[in-house]
């Protein structure tokens, strides 16, 4: 029997995520053996920081990569959002797996009480959710929240946050869904590119056909659009920009966030057109937004 190795970051979501991959290929594909191979990687070792101070996401996937390259791995599972805009052309996604819910939520301590303060004290380490949640609760204060997901909630349950930000999708990947007390509308907090989306990469002309069936089409043009628009506006790690896209039948409604470093403020515009011009959707709403920043109709 044929044998494949999956690569993983070995935090608990990212072994649930790259678990719930091997499961489907396993189901797929009986005839192949499957192992999980799991590192840690930079961005999981220095946690004292934000991420655009220490490199940005592609401390996230460089030891993945190397393995890959070296041939440690066969493919490798990460989270979208993870994934630089530039990844190595070596290294291409070859498939995207469905998707899941793609908000963000709020986790309160589990001795909440009516009264208690949820916004003094809010651990999240992103700006693009600072940006968003300020406007809609202008009292709300900020401390640093790095590490795994199971981390960030003992800390908060031991008081040393009032409230977490965190993705409904990584919660419910863990079996954590009844931790969430709030749902927020994509309208109140638009989340970050391919949020949801897991991406499986491989060595470029090396694809096998099992990745074909791996593969969901609307992931693949929901991150198509999203990423599309980031990168048109030079976003990165540490870059508040922000995208969606729904899909409805043949359309796809994109909604982006941009950030202007100038006037230090943001706004969010959407734009709808046809499904299967997804990239260019997003290079439109992106050059959409710069003008209307710059004044021009």
């Amino acid at each position: 029997m044929k044998k494949i190795r999956i690569g993983s970051r070995d935090s608990a979501l990212a072994v649930a995520q790259t678990q719930l991959v091997i499961d489907r290929i396993k189901v797929l594909c009986p005839e192949l053996v499957v192992e999980l191979v799991t590192m840690k990687t930079i961005g999981d070792k220095i946690l004292h920081k934000g991420l655009h101070e220490i490199g940005g996401k592609g401390l996230f996937v460089k030891e993945l990569d190397e393995a890959l390259l070296n041939g440690q791995v066969d493919y490798t599972v990460h989270s979208l959002k993870d994934l630089p805009m530039e990844v190595n052309p070596d290294l291409p996604v070859m498939a995207y797996f469905e998707r899941e819910d793609p908000r963000d939520v709020l986790v309160l301590p589990q001795s909440y009480q009516d009264g208690d303060r949820p916004f003094d004290r809010v651990g999240s380490s992103s700006l693009r959710r600072k940006l968003q949640l300020k406007k809609l609760f202008p009292e709300a204060e900020f401390s640093l929240a790095r590490g795994n997901i199971v981390t960030r909630l003992r800390k908060l349950d031991k008081g040393e946050y009032s409230a977490l930000i965190l993705a409904a999708a990584g919660l419910k990947r863990l079996g954590l869904e009844q931790r969430i007390n709030r749902y927020f509308s994509v309208e109140e907090m638009l989340p970050p590119a391919g949020q949801g989306i897991l991406a499986i990469q491989g060595r470029k002309g090396e694809e096998e056909a099992f990745l074909s069936k791996l593969d969901c089409p609307d992931s693949r043009d929901a991150a198509t659009a999203e990423r599309s628009f980031v990168g048109a506006l030079n976003g990165g790690c540490s870059s508040p920009v922000a995208a969606l896209a729904q899909l409805y039948g043949q359309e796809i409604k994109l909604s982006g966030l941009y950030y202007n470093e100038a006037s230090e403020a943001f706004s969010v515009s959407s734009l709808i057109g046809e499904r299967g011009k997804a990239y260019q959707i997003g290079q439109c709403l992106a050059e959409k937004m710069k003008k209307e920043w710059n004044g021009i109709k």
